[in-house]
């Protein structure tokens, strides 16, 4: 992709962090106000969607960026990076984890039964077969957007996707390292990865405002879920008090500092995983296993690990003081800041690969759907199980956690089971792809 040359109207994180402050507290405000018009908006619009769709907008209008390029004197470009988004996904995501998963009822989360597995399972087949259909189609339409050869091959790029749909980035990387795509054409599918997840996370988050309706679509059994929900509420009222100053700083004591030890812990387990995969001699098994060097994976696994040994001891009456609302406020700055990395004009930056993008998603969407409808799946089990494919540890518990807090320990579960199968699943979808390809 052409290197884009601009500079937002804001580029410094400190009024960038309140301005999307700004932007949460009008979503609240107007999400609680009593005005008619309000009330019927979020009746079809979720809160949390428009925490998401206002950054994207501002940055849709160039008044804030999560990256952009200037041009030096010497007319060399210079490149620019807000950190927001790390800060939100390395330290309040975790954190968030471990404020949200000390409530947790672990027996009532196994309740809740193998349909979450099935629905996730559904998203990666829905990926597998989705690639190699959006490029048959695409062959009649316009086959212009499937062709190149050698390192230049379109199919070898949209592997890159399907490692990001099925894992993560890691599983990305692994997909590139394995067929060796152009890497100056790579721009191109991250591009495509990142417009068409948040446009199908943006579309997650709006069906949850219609949730009733789609259960009763689905006829599902939502009885396990709102058990495991009552549950919580019951014990969340028995235990609520007034949150005194020494109750709020032992809630940021525990959260941050799990999230240190998972940080510090991460450091040294990332390498040394790094370093024994590296040594597999078989190129497709070495790469099968590349997550185990993500810091990344090992911060969120510890993080959630710890939480749940957590929930067996006193830190659980911590959510009589608000362990999971400050939890949740944790996960709307971090949705807010997956807003802010949406540009809406660079849908119609690269048609063909976009097209290509979208009816991959399409057709991982309807699965999933016909699928929820046979088995009879509540939407929140379809939500999870898409989002923990095409979203991973970073956006699975959002979404969870959108349908209530206790849930998002689920989401974060099923993403690193993503990580754990992303490079095969991604390998098996590849070969498809490469052989429907002209």
């Amino acid at each position: 992709m052409k290197e884009k040359i601009f500079s937002p109207l804001i580029t410094q994180d400190t009024v960038l962090f309140g301005l999307l402050a700004l932007c949460l507290g009008f979503v609240f405000y107007t999400s609680q106000s009593n005005n008619l018009i309000w009330k019927k908006f979020y009746r079809i619009v979720p809160a949390l969607f428009m925490a998401y769709f206002i950054p994207a907008i501002l940055t849709t209008l160039g008044i804030i960026a999560p990256e952009w390029n200037t041009l030096s004197e010497s007319n060399e470009i210079i490149h620019h990076e807000s950190n927001l988004y790390y800060v939100a996904s390395r330290y309040l995501l975790p954190a968030a984890l471990v404020l949200m998963t000390l409530s947790l009822d672990l027996k009532a989360v196994f309740n809740l039964g193998p349909k979450a597995l099935i629905m996730f399972l559904t998203g990666t087949v829905g990926i597998i077969i989705g690639g190699p259909i959006a490029i048959y189609i695409l062959s009649f339409i316009y086959p212009e957007a499937i062709g190149g050869v050698g390192p230049d091959a379109v199919w070898r790029g949209l592997s890159t996707l399907a490692g990001s749909w099925i894992g993560g980035g890691a599983n990305q990387t692994a997909m590139l390292e394995i067929y060796g795509y152009n890497q100056k054409l790579y721009g191109g599918m991250v591009f495509v990865d990142i417009v068409v997840a948040n446009i199908w996370m943006a579309v997650l988050l709006i069906g949850i405002g219609k949730t009733k309706k789609i259960d009763q679509w689905f006829k599902a059994d939502t009885s396990a879920i709102e058990e495991l929900k009552h549950k919580v509420s019951k014990f969340t009222q028995s235990v609520t008090r007034n949150p005194s100053l020494p109750d709020l700083i032992f809630l940021l004591s525990i959260g941050f500092g799990v999230v240190s030890f998972a940080h510090i812990t991460a450091s040294y387990m990332a390498p040394f995983f790094e370093i024994q995969v590296s040594k597999i001699g078989d190129i497709t098994i070495r790469n099968t296993f590349t997550f185990l060097g993500s810091s990344f994976f090992w911060m969120i696994s510890i993080s959630t690990l710890i939480a749940v040994l957590l929930s067996f001891t006193n830190a659980k009456k911590l959510e009589g003081v608000g362990a999971s609302k400050l939890g949740s406020v944790f996960i709307y700055i971090l949705v807010a800041t997956i807003g802010m990395k949406m540009d809406l004009t660079l849908i119609f930056d690269n048609i063909g690969l976009m097209a290509i993008g979208l009816i991959w998603m399409s057709i991982h969407a309807i699965l999933l759907i016909i699928v929820a409808k046979i088995i009879r799946a509540p939407y929140f089990f379809l939500a999870i199980g898409s989002q923990a494919n095409v979203g991973g540890a970073a956006s699975a518990p959002v979404v969870a956690s959108a349908f209530h807090p206790s849930l998002a320990t689920v989401g974060v579960l099923l993403a690193v089971f993503g990580y754990a199968i992303g490079t095969i699943g991604a390998i098996v979808c590849t070969l498809l792809m490469q052989s429907i390809s002209p």
